[in-house]
């Protein structure tokens, strides 16, 4: 499941990512961290389909519970890494305005 879901964030990213003209809001970065999960996630998979064989697809209602909490953890972890990045870069001067204004 984190697999699964990683690949969803990272699809749905890089969509993003290509259908915007400008880049003002950092979709790159996005499509990095969730490729990169989800190349993690691949090589984790493989590694536990060497160890388990066939049953690695039969997986136990808690696991792919505990599984799909993890993924989404590492969505919203992603998520607020780009974030703090785009607060830190402010690359529409949206933060500067705001800290002027005061």
């Amino acid at each position: 499941m984190t697999l699964l879901l990683t690949v969803f964030a990272a699809v749905a990213a890089t969509v993003l990512w290509y259908t915007r003209k400008n880049n003002d809001m950092q979709f790159g970065t996005l499509c990095c961290l969730f490729w990169g999960a989800s190349l993690m996630w691949l090589v984790d998979a493989v590694f536990e389909y060497a160890e388990l064989g066939m049953e690695y697809f039969t997986p136990a209602g808690a696991d792919m519970l505990n599984d799909s909490f993890l993924g989404l953890s590492v969505i919203a972890l992603g998520l607020v890494i780009w974030l703090v990045k785009l607060l830190i870069t402010d690359p529409r001067g949206t933060v500067r305005l705001a800290v002027k204004g005061r």
